[in-house]
């Protein structure tokens, strides 16, 4: 028997990276229960039998619970590294040479092999080269299509095979790599409901992918390097989500520049009505800790505050040794937020003005009206899922209950804030619309007799983008009287 679990009470939702910490279902299951609303696959790490297992357990869920789950897949993306050493290390002093080139012998003290020709096309003189996370710094004095010379200036043990970041130009990579074509593909196979592109720089990196999802699916921009914040409006215009990648913004820029573009993200967001989760590092002592910092939590918070779809958590729960416990506190520390009185007041900040559309115009509306009049949901029905984003843009204070026929739309609602999505029979008519609401918001539980329900939909019924009826209902309480569970 189908057991049913409620809408989360929290607004913001919670995203649960999977790894050898998670990879089994007991421990899948329990994430959900904690509170995680979505499930990262990092195709960075594991095979694709590995995901295909992870993803059979997430999908056993729905079954189980009667909610549509959320799997994001998340691609690597190019990786920039350095070759091989001799001994395997070398130390870098500063003040000295050091040569990067296209030789693939192993490299010593003086010099090692960089094996990506678009580097060398991209550099100018001054520009500075991080390598290893940005613990060692080059700054280039001189480049040829052969060879990079450059002066170490914060030196460091420099290893095999480490990573190097580019900040202070656009390099001309393409966006997806091989692997990532071959992992794009199995995660549309695997009927996964976002997929999340590495290293974005401009927003002409995200056609290919968008073409090679044919239509299903729903593609996360993920902003990681300085270049994408400065085109942050061309890129949201057209990827469906964004995610705030503290880790490599960390390494590319200076500590203390993250936070003001934390903000700034989540607000440009937030005013074209895209999802946008926070990411890296959130509850980062837990990998090895059973409870958090007091900074940790402080940042969770402020995600929370500042109206954020999604929070997320990465080797914490993938990796950890308190994968349940992170989700555990993580969804109490959104409790706490939401509970407090001037949160909603906070959120509102940041001002949403509503496109001169009839959706829009009732999206805006639905958010007035259940103030005035106290409603206890919002209730959208909707085929592609548009409908759903503008009314969560305006974060209304009751729950957003979305009804639609399509199973891939209800998927994708697991990273948008304060929705709950249900899979239901589509409807036909205005007054089937107003039983199958009122029925709904009964079955669910966000809403009871004598409460008042906001209604939102598209006339022709089915047909995407259609919005135009706002419709305020009373709930009798006898809704399910003679009604079948699914109907």
């Amino acid at each position: 028997m189908t057991k049913k679990i409620s809408p989360r009470s929290r607004k913001v939702r919670i995203l649960a990276t999977l790894g050898p910490a998670s990879d089994s279902p007991e421990m899948i299951r329990k994430l959900y229960l904690a509170g995680a609303d979505a499930f990262r696959i990092n195709m960075s790490h594991g095979d694709h039998a590995d995901h295909a297992a992870r993803i059979e357990s997430i999908r056993a869920l729905e079954k189980e619970f009667g909610r549509p789950t959320t799997i994001l897949a998340d691609l690597q993306g190019p990786k920039l590294r350095v070759g091989t050493f001799s001994e395997g290390v070398a130390v870098l002093k500063a003040g000295a040479k050091f040569r990067l080139d296209r030789d693939e012998a192993p490299g010593n003290a003086t010099r090692v092999n960089l094996p990506h020709p678009e580097i060398y096309e991209a550099l100018e003189p001054e520009t500075r080269l991080l390598l290893d996370d940005g613990k060692l710094v080059l700054r280039v004095k001189s480049v040829t299509p052969e060879r990079i010379d450059t002066v170490v200036e914060v030196g460091g043990a420099l290893s095999n095979r480490k990573g190097v970041n580019i900040p202070d130009v656009v390099v001309p990579l393409a966006a997806l790599t091989d692997k990532d074509r071959r992992d794009l593909a199995f995660a549309m196979q695997q009927k996964a409901d976002w997929i999340a592109l590495s290293f974005v720089q401009r927003p002409e990196d995200l056609a290919e992918a968008r073409r090679l999802m044919g239509g299903y699916g729903a593609l996360l921009a993920k902003i990681e390097k300085p270049a994408a914040v400065q085109r942050l409006d061309e890129i949201l215009e057209v990827c469906d989500a964004v995610m705030v990648a503290r880790g490599d913004l960390g390494v590319e820029l200076p500590p203390q520049a993250v936070p003001p573009l934390q903000k700034h993200i989540v607000a440009s967001a937030r005013r074209l009505g895209k999802p946008v989760v926070v990411a890296t590092q959130m509850l980062e002592s837990m990998i090895k800790s059973p409870t958090p910092t007091r900074a940790e939590v402080s940042d969770v918070a402020t995600a929370v505050y500042d109206g954020a779809d999604t929070i997320m958590l990465s080797a914490e729960t993938a990796a950890g040794d308190w994968p349940e416990e992170a989700v555990t506190i993580m969804n109490s520390i959104a409790h706490s937020v939401e509970r407090d009185p001037g949160y909603f007041a906070r959120l509102h900040f940041t001002e949403t003005k509503p496109d001169a559309t009839t959706a829009d115009a009732l999206a805006e509306a639905s958010d007035s009206i259940t103030r005035t009049v106290s409603a206890s949901a919002i209730i959208c029905f909707t085929a592609s899922g548009s409908t759903v984003r503008r009314v969560s843009r305006e974060r209304p204070i009751p729950p957003i209950l979305t009804l639609t026929p399509r199973l891939d739309t209800a998927r994708r609602m697991g990273l948008i804030w304060g929705v709950h999505a249900v899979r239901t029979k589509d409807i036909g008519s205005f007054e089937e619309m107003i039983a199958k609401g009122r029925r709904m918001a009964l079955r669910h539980g966000v809403a009871a007799a004598g409460d008042k329900v906001i209604m939102v939909a598209g006339v022709p019924f089915g047909t995407p983008g259609s919005t135009n009826v706002l419709h305020v209902a009373t709930i009798t309480g006898d809704e399910l009287k003679g009604r079948e569970e699914g109907d």
